[in-house]
């Protein structure tokens, strides 16, 4: 039992010192364990490139069809209607010059008439002045010859009464008959005379004859209503052989070459027009302070019109229009503008069932979009609380500000003067959750979505991405 003891006692201690080495030569000669490096995952984004593109900024207005010319046509003169045309009738069209009601036109003959035969008597006063007149010079000129004659035998007698050798009743005889004569020279001189007035009162009375008989002309033009454009027939007031004064309402017509469309524009939308306009000149200020200058300044902007009625989506059913008027107040209501669209021949080119023509009441939607201009232009999803997310050259993700002038539906534009450094930028527009400065990126090139803005940014397509 001792020797089992000791031997044990020896051994135990090899055996663990044994074990220990065995250990610790394990530990030592193990390889180090390899650690992996923590960091942000790569995110997979979607970029396009920020540049400069034609942009056209535009605004939606509303309101109803109006024709441009609007005759309510009166009676000139007095008296009973004796034709109407057939086809004088609402919603008939006319043409131009089509005599469409008659007035009966009895007295207004007799009344010219009546101003013909005054001028032709004012007329025959005066012809028959000028052969009195000439008849008067004629016998004018014989009393001067007997005068003469007279004279130079008075001069003959008083040579004779000097010697004397006549009586002085001879001489007394001769100048009383000298006498005689002279008084009928004066006389006519003064006849001839009078043909001066004479001929001013006549050619007074004659250029009143003349203006009476063109008014008359005037008035028996009159009795027939012609239309002076093409047109359609509003309301009709009167009836073949009803009496009408002068004044009184015959009927109304519509012109059928133009209509125009008073629309109603948001005025928080007017401002991206005026913004392109102040862009074009290079101002940002515009002067308005006269008629002139308002016409002047709507004229610079070169605003494209297009009129669609609502609710109809056909792509037929365009019509090009022309900004003339604004008008001279804001409505506080409704806080809009007054804008007059001009839409020429709103009748040509009508498909049934596609394009009716523009008719008075219809209500229709008016697209202003202004001239193309660079502008700087961003998807709205791309601007997160006026920054957006841009990807460096080393494609990790960066945060810069931007300035918005404006949104237009889905799109943003920016201030070009506050945001060039940004031209040339990657830009992120997909969503990025959680946003952390540096994160990797994998970038994905937009390029379809890219010419998508472009083109919504010409106004080819909308904000849903139709034509």
């Amino acid at each position: 039992m001792i020797k089992k003891f000791f031997k044990s006692f020896i051994f135990l201690p090899l055996i663990l010192g044994a074990a220990i080495f065995l250990v610790v030569n394990k530990v030592k000669t193990k390889p180090p364990v390899e650690h992996e490096a923590l960091g942000y995952p790569v995110k997979a984004v979607e970029v396009i490139t920020l540049k400069k593109i034609p942009f056209r900024a535009r605004a939606l207005a509303f309101g109803y069809v109006e024709p441009a010319t609007v005759l309510k046509a009166k009676s000139e003169v007095s008296g009973k209607v004796s034709y109407i045309h057939p086809k004088l009738k609402k919603g008939a069209s006319l043409k131009k010059g089509t005599v469409v009601l008659r007035i009966e036109p009895t007295t207004y003959k007799l009344t010219l008439n009546q101003s013909q035969a005054g001028l032709a008597g004012s007329q025959s006063s005066l012809a028959q002045l000028d052969a009195e007149e000439k008849s008067t010079k004629r016998s004018l000129n014989i009393a001067q010859k007997n005068l003469n004659v007279g004279m130079k035998e008075l001069n003959r007698i008083k040579s004779l009464w000097n010697k004397r050798l006549i009586a002085r009743s001879t001489l007394d005889k001769e100048e009383q008959k000298v006498l005689t004569l002279r008084q009928q020279v004066q006389d006519i001189q003064g006849k001839l005379s009078s043909y001066k007035s004479r001929r001013a009162a006549t050619l007074a009375q004659i250029k009143q004859s003349k203006t009476q008989v063109s008014q008359s002309k005037v008035k028996l033009g009159k009795t027939s209503v012609r239309l002076p454009f093409d047109a359609r027939i509003g309301t009709v007031m009167v009836d073949k052989g009803e009496f009408v004064p002068a004044g009184g309402l015959l009927f109304e017509a519509l012109g059928v070459q133009a209509v125009e469309i008073n629309a109603q524009l948001p005025t928080k939308q007017f401002r991206p027009l005026v913004t392109g306009l102040a862009s074009k000149n290079g101002k940002r200020k515009i002067n308005l302070k006269s008629p002139e200058s308002v016409q002047a300044a709507l004229s610079n902007m070169h605003l494209e019109a297009r009129v669609r009625l609502v609710g109809d989506s056909s792509e037929d059913a365009i019509w090009d229009g022309k900004l003339v008027r604004m008008s001279e107040s804001v409505d506080p209501t409704r806080d809009t503008l007054g804008l007059v669209i001009a839409v020429n021949k709103p009748y040509e080119g009508i498909i049934p069932g596609k394009r009716p023509p523009l008719l008075k009441g219809m209500y229709t939607s008016v697209e202003l979009l202004t001239p193309a201009q660079p502008t700087l232009v961003l998807p709205r999803k791309a601007v997160h609380q006026g920054r957006v997310y841009i990807a460096n050259e080393d494609n990790t993700l960066d945060i810069k500000p931007v300035h918005v002038l404006f949104q237009e539906g889905n799109m943003l534009v920016l201030d070009s003067s506050k945001d060039s450094q940004l031209i040339g930028k990657k830009i992120i527009i997909s969503d990025v959750i959680p946003v952390m400065q540096g994160m990797p990126l994998k970038l994905i090139e937009a390029t379809d979505y890219q010419a998508h803005l472009k083109k919504q940014a010409l106004g080819e397509i909308d904000g849903a991405g139709s034509k």
